[in-house]
């Protein structure tokens, strides 16, 4: 399980994330979620040559998520 981010670097304002930070809110690593953006199943922007996370990329892969485990539930 991941350890949750230190509250001094933990800031809810932001809009978008850096890779590690994105990986480390969905509990996966950095290599993991570079593969769902390569796959299109995560959004990320550019931000001149950074790659950045946008958080509510984060909630619609997990609703999604959440969608597919309810219809195979079902």
């Amino acid at each position: 399980m991941s350890e949750p981010e230190p509250p001094s670097t933990f800031d809810p304002t932001l809009v978008l994330l850096k890779v590690e930070e994105a990986a480390r809110r969905l509990g996966i690593g950095r290599t993991t979620l570079y593969a769902l953006i390569s796959s299109g199943e995560i959004e990320s922007v550019p931000v001149g040559r950074l790659r950045r996370v946008p958080v509510d990329a984060l909630h619609e892969y997990v609703a999604r998520l959440r969608q597919t485990n309810a219809r195979l539930a079902a």
